[in-house]
């Protein structure tokens, strides 16, 4: 499928979304059977993916950056298993951790992380989340990073509404001051005991609903950054190595690379990063497009990032970028979020 194919079915899902649309598919009606046949069996080869124990990260990180009268920045994470970190046995090795982490470093100043994701989550548990999270109005996150939307695949929610449910969180996060990053769907068809067809299918249906998303969610002034096969061609070459032992969630290294991809979005978001890196760089292939073919260009390569630019004749246009990934160590909390 070409870049403008994909720029067209992606607007399909958004419109849908906005307009109460349900009915767009991720497949083919032909392709349904055989898709849901190889499933069950690619369920029984990779195992439901749980663990006895989620570690829990929640806390405050920098704490030697405290600054007497100056309140931490906090950090919300919200969406499935992804966000939570699920399949890793300590707390600094979690996506939130390392994102609550580098922050710090980078802002020089502690962050308070709070985590009100859950294994399993779909789009429609959002809602519940976003409530979670906006529960003391004296509180509200600084920045919110959502991971969600592989769940949605394989029960097959119809991704228009899937996309209209994440908007409405971003919508709801947003009006209350909280800046918001989503890591869009990641690419199902890496998970290494997924045969063909379903790999294709799986691959083709991670796409075109994290290119919907990154259109729904930027129209409702959030940022995306692309998931993709977290992150880069290592994964798909290395699948052993950023896989965790359940050959689903990813690994300690998986997380790592997806955590070193949404970091330079979030310090973005939070107006960390100096401003000669904000403008687009034409050596990196980056630069203003209309928003669906930047959210379909997003889907195809991991780690890019899409945010609002400007309005345009025939529809927002959107600043697409392809940021430097940052490293950090882990961390583990060294005291309760405040």
């Amino acid at each position: 499928m070409t870049s403008m194919s994909r720029a067209r079915v992606a607007r399909r899902i958004a419109a849908g979304a906005a307009y109460g649309g349900g009915g767009i598919g991720l497949a083919g009606a032909a392709t349904v059977g055989l898709l849901l046949a190889e499933a069950r069996l690619a369920r029984r080869r990779v195992g439901n993916g749980t663990t006895p124990h989620v570690p829990n990260a929640d806390g405050l990180y920098g704490a030697a950056y405290t600054v007497p009268g100056e309140p931490a920045l906090r950090l919300t994470m919200l969406g499935d298993s992804t966000a939570v970190g699920q399949g890793v046995h300590r707390a600094g090795q979690t996506p939130g951790a390392l994102l609550a982490a580098g922050v710090a470093a980078i802002a020089e100043r502690p962050v308070g992380l709070s985590t009100v994701a859950v294994p399993g989550a779909r789009s429609d548990d959002l809602d519940r989340q976003v409530t979670l999270a906006l529960a003391d109005p004296s509180r509200v996150p600084d920045i919110c990073v959502i991971m969600v939307g592989a769940n949605d695949v394989t029960h097959r929610t119809p991704p228009t509404r899937s996309v209209r449910q994440l908007a409405a969180a971003v919508r709801r996060l947003r009006t209350a001051g909280a800046e918001v990053v989503v890591g869009t769907c990641p690419d199902l068809g890496t998970i290494e005991p997924v045969r063909q067809p379903l790999r294709w299918l799986a691959r083709r249906a991670s796409r075109q609903l994290a290119a919907a998303q990154t259109i729904g969610v930027v129209e409702q002034g959030g940022r995306t950054v692309s998931l993709g096969d977290l992150l880069g061609p290592e994964f798909a070459a290395n699948p052993r190595e950023l896989f965790g032992p359940d050959s689903y969630h990813p690994s300690v290294e998986g997380y790592a690379t997806a955590a070193m991809a949404v970091l330079p979005t979030v310090c973005a978001a939070l107006g960390l990063w100096p401003a000669d890196e904000e403008r687009p760089d034409a050596a990196r292939r980056e630069g203003f497009l209309p928003v669906a073919r930047a959210a379909a260009e997003a889907a195809s390569e991991a780690g890019t990032e899409v945010t609002a630019a400007m309005p345009g004749a025939r529809g927002p246009w959107a600043l697409l970028k392809r940021r430097r990934r940052r490293r950090v160590p882990e961390a583990e909390p060294v005291a309760p979020p405040v």
